[in-house]
């Protein structure tokens, strides 16, 4: 079953390099990183927050660069997703560098040795990562020329890889056009969906879908690799699903085949939240539908309170209610309740005063009580 990542607990970092003093620039990777960072920072997509989706356009240096990988690697614990749209350069070995605003073609070393990109992530948090490429020669990235040292380049366990074009190809920005030419048809996925795909995007779906449309118009072809089962991670819900969940009744008798958010993914309080929307989303039903549903059980404006929420609800009595209105089934709703009392355990707890100090208040009270009521004597005396 594809899956979503939390958004409490995944980070985007996106780079690119559109203008160089030494080679031809690129005006559309800047319309790139503003288009995909807006994609992924809205609801249809992974819903990031502002500061979990970093945007490094020109960036002046390459430390600069590695210095925010390193950190969002760092402090990542879902998903991470790291895009580089820009020139790419190869070295005599055939190793694969990232351009920046001073790269020259024949100075790799003034790029980003993607070697380097790569340990930041073996080194990092995330439980899976997804790296795209728009750049020249990207499918070196992928160890397609069959060295041992190129293959363990993109040998990251838990990423998803792909790459604008093969090892020996160059990637296409047509004059003219929004977007380059593989982020733009990646977006076009990303906005309009694959007619008769899967409900959400999967990586496996996005990047068949990449290779056909692009082979399709004559340009370049993508490639792409996984390891393990990061394939199933999506990037987005499919707007062109055949069966949209908006038009779903929960009353049907379908619920089974819906794709329900999975709790058991969900490891931060803003994921928690985030799926419950995708509940409501998934069942079909309004907030009013949700409360008739409920038998009177909760009311209009508590579904709406508990989907703006900003921190966890304090008892489960509401969201089960709220579960079971939107035909989540028993099982499911179990997973739910084991996921908020995980999530409430690892809340630390606020205004509770320790026992220890409530006595020593206790003790410090009844001494000033008594000191009070030997001066009010002393002073009759």
């Amino acid at each position: 079953m594809s899956v979503l990542p939390d958004p409490g607990a995944s980070a985007a970092v996106l780079i690119g390099t559109s203008t160089y003093e030494f080679l031809v620039d690129l005006p559309a990777v800047a319309n790139n990183l503003s288009s995909l960072a807006e994609t992924l920072r809205g609801p249809a997509s992974w819903n990031l927050r502002q500061d979990n989706c970093t945007v490094l356009a020109d960036p002046a240096s390459g430390e600069a660069v590695m210095d925010a990988l390193r950190d969002a690697a760092a402090t990542t614990r879902d998903t991470l997703l790291v895009y580089y749209a820009g020139h790419g350069l190869v070295d005599p070995e055939g190793e694969l560098y990232l351009g920046l605003p001073r790269s020259r073609q024949q100075r790799v070393e003034t790029g980003i040795s993607y070697k380097w990109v790569r340990s930041a992530l073996l080194e990092g948090m995330a439980e899976r990562t997804v790296v795209i490429l728009d750049c020249c020669y990207s499918g070196l990235a992928l160890g397609m020329m069959g060295s041992s040292d190129l293959a363990a380049q993109a040998d990251v366990e838990g990423t998803y890889l792909l790459a604008a074009a093969s090892e020996t190809r160059q990637a296409l920005a047509p004059p003219g056009e929004t977007h380059t030419a593989f982020t733009g048809e990646l977006l076009g996925i990303l906005d309009h969906g694959i007619a008769g795909g899967p409900e959400k995007l999967d990586l496996d779906s996005v990047f068949r879908q990449l290779r056909t449309a692009l082979t399709a118009k004559g340009r370049p072809v993508p490639q792409g690799r996984g390891r393990n089962s990061n394939g199933r991670l999506a990037l987005g819900w499919n707007a062109a699903f055949s069966r949209s969940p908006l038009a779903a009744d929960a009353s049907d008798g379908r619920a089974e085949l819906r794709s329900w958010p999975d709790p058991e993914a969900i490891c931060t309080a803003q994921g928690f939240l985030e799926a419950l929307g995708q509940v409501r989303i998934v069942s079909g039903l309004t907030h009013a539908a949700v409360s008739l549903r409920s038998g009177g059980g909760i009311a209009a404006g508590t579904v709406s309170g508990l989907l703006n929420r900003k921190d966890l609800p304090k008892t489960w009595k509401t969201t089960g209610i709220y579960l079971a209105a939107c035909g989540v089934p028993d099982e499911r709703a179990d997973g739910w309740r084991r996921t908020w009392e995980r999530l409430r355990a690892q809340t630390p707890a606020t205004g509770a005063a320790s026992p220890a100090l409530d006595r020593g208040r206790d003790r410090g009270g009844r001494a000033a009580s008594v000191w009070s009521r030997v001066v009010r004597r002393r002073g009759r005396d």
